[in-house]
């Protein structure tokens, strides 16, 4: 089965910078070799990082600590500023390249908040030094463990306020709700902040995909201790393993209604119209409804992006007087489409990728269709000798 190294965050109990550095070291990434390429920073005197073990509910981990001597921590940096000191350090070009896109990440959204310009943005608490470790230090805990694919779950965010430049404001502080823009998250697990702008930023620049049921197997597991105590455990949990290549994840959404006032024949039309609204798919189910009145339930798969355009369209396109919305993780096999000659012509195939290592084709319904029309035979002639060339020449 072809399979790729994969990086799984599960971050039931949110995420910060220091929670994640411990769980990186638990995970198997040497404290020494971030201590050693941490200190290229030339930082030194503003900071001592300290390692130790610890238990949340009973749950052992890496707790780590960014100590900020003196005033360092509270040292206000450029994104410009941030970019010389991670160049003047010597690292390695891959490892460099993702601390400054953590960075870039972080102070657009504080731009984006303060409606500045992000090179004009003083990056505030989050410019400073312990900020620096913790983002070069994940950059530098990543490139070790050379993941092919990394994945997330959904992110705890946490209750309550939270002080922060902008003064009290309601958990997620502002960089984090525009990082964390458009991916899965949950609110009020735990109390107080779970998830910092620092963990926000890591995630928002590592993860490929936001999905925990993919298909994995963990190698090795490791956990990074948070500094509170929470109802669950205050814990960041790593994973690190193999998942089948073959599959690709992609969120979607299920919107769907029951109908048993509306006329047969305003089905195909209404088929039609969430299709070119941009439904993924439209099928219908036979149902029996209260008082033993047949039914129909009408189910639309599409992005997650278009659920409220395609809600839309089904509201107006049926008899119905609301509808209901799903969010689903969906698994696919990963696929390619190709236009293949043939004698009778030229036919697009689809070929998708087996978890085995193998492949699956399929040429396309409507040219058969047509070549079919166009030779005056039938679809099962027209398809039996398509397949038959195709089976030759895709083997």
């Amino acid at each position: 089965m072809a399979s790729a190294n994969c990086l799984l965050y599960e971050c039931f109990s949110g995420i910060s910078g220091d929670m994640h550095l411990g769980a990186l070291i638990d995970l198997g990434v040497p404290a020494e070799f971030l201590a050693q390429n941490l200190r290229k920073l030339g930082l030194d005197g503003e900071f001592r990082l300290h390692v130790s073990r610890t238990s949340k509910h009973g749950i052992e981990g890496t707790d780590v600590t960014v100590e900020c001597l003196e005033a360092s921590g509270a040292a206000r940096r450029t994104l410009p500023d941030i970019n010389d000191i991670i160049d003047q350090a010597g690292l390695p070009s891959d490892t460099a390249g993702l601390a400054k896109s953590m960075f870039h990440a972080l102070a657009s959204a504080e731009a984006k908040v303060h409606g500045v310009g992000v090179e004009e943005v003083h990056l505030h608490e989050t410019g400073a030094t312990d900020a620096l470790v913790d983002l070069v230090g994940a950059a530098l805990g990543i490139g070790y463990l050379a993941p092919d694919t990394i994945c997330s779950g959904p992110v705890e965010l946490g209750s309550g306020t939270v002080e922060c430049d902008h003064g009290t404001m309601p958990v997620p502080a502002p960089a984090t709700a525009e990082l964390l823009k458009g991916v899965p998250v949950m609110r009020g697990g735990v109390e107080g902040e779970a998830t910092t702008p620092t963990g926000a930023a890591i995630l928002a620049t590592v993860v490929d995909q936001w999905n925990s049921k993919v298909s994995f197997s963990a190698e090795r597991i490791g956990y990074g201790m948070g500094k509170r105590d929470f109802r669950l455990p205050n814990v960041l949990r790593l994973a690190f393993g193999s998942t089948d290549q073959a599959l690709e994840s992609e969120r979607i959404c299920e919107i769907e209604t029951n109908l048993d006032d509306m006329s047969p024949e305003a089905f195909e039309p209404l088929l039609e119209d969430l299709l070119q609204a941009g439904a993924q798919d439209v099928f219908f189910t036979p149902i029996v409804m209260k008082k033993s009145r047949p039914g129909v339930r009408v189910s639309v798969l599409a992005k997650d992006d278009d659920r409220l355009r395609i809600a839309s369209q089904l509201i107006a396109s049926s008899t119905t007087l609301g509808v209901r919305i799903h969010s689903l993780d969906k698994l696919l096999l990963s696929r390619t489409s190709d236009t293949v000659p043939t004698e009778l012509g030229l036919v697009r195939v689809k070929t998708v990728n087996l978890p085995s290592g193998g492949a699956r084709w399929k040429a396309e319904f409507e040219d058969v269709k047509r070549i079919a029309r166009e030779h005056g035979m039938t679809y099962q002639r027209a398809k039996i000798l398509i397949d038959a060339e195709l089976a030759f020449k895709l083997a």
